[in-house]
C-alpha cells in the first residue's frame, strides 16, 4: 500500500477583482479528479496590497508522483497566474 502525501498548493489569481470562491470551486474538482481523494481544504491568504493567494490542502497517494499535471491544468482557469507547490509532507499512520 502506498504512502499517503499532504500537499500543499498556492495559486496566485491575476489581480484582486478574480472571484476567489469561484476559483476555489474550480480548483476543487480539478484536485478531486486528480487524487481521487475527498479530502480538500482551501484558505485565502493575504499578500499585499488586497491581493490574496488560494491555498489549497490536500491528500494524494505518493505513487501518484508529480503534482506537475495539476499544476498545468490549475494554470489554465480563469485568472490563475500561477499554481504551485510550497510544501509536500508525508502523512504519519
Amino acid at each position: 500500500m502506498a504512502a499517503s502525501v499532504v500537499i500543499t498548493l498556492r495559486i496566485m489569481p491575476t489581480s484582486v477583482d478574480i472571484d476567489l470562491k469561484m476559483l476555489e470551486h474550480d480548483a476543487h474538482k480539478l484536485v478531486l479528479a486528480f487524487t481521487e481523494k475527498e479530502s480538500f481544504r482551501a484558505e485565502q491568504k493575504p499578500v499585499a496590497f488586497g491581493l490574496n493567494a488560494l491555498e489549497l490542502v490536500f491528500v494524494m497517494d505518493e505513487s501518484k508522483g508529480s503534482t506537475e499535471e495539476l499544476e498545468k491544468q490549475l494554470m489554465t482557469l480563469h485568472g490563475v497566474n500561477s499554481a504551485e507547490v510550497t510544501d509536500v509532507r508525508r502523512t504519519i499512520g
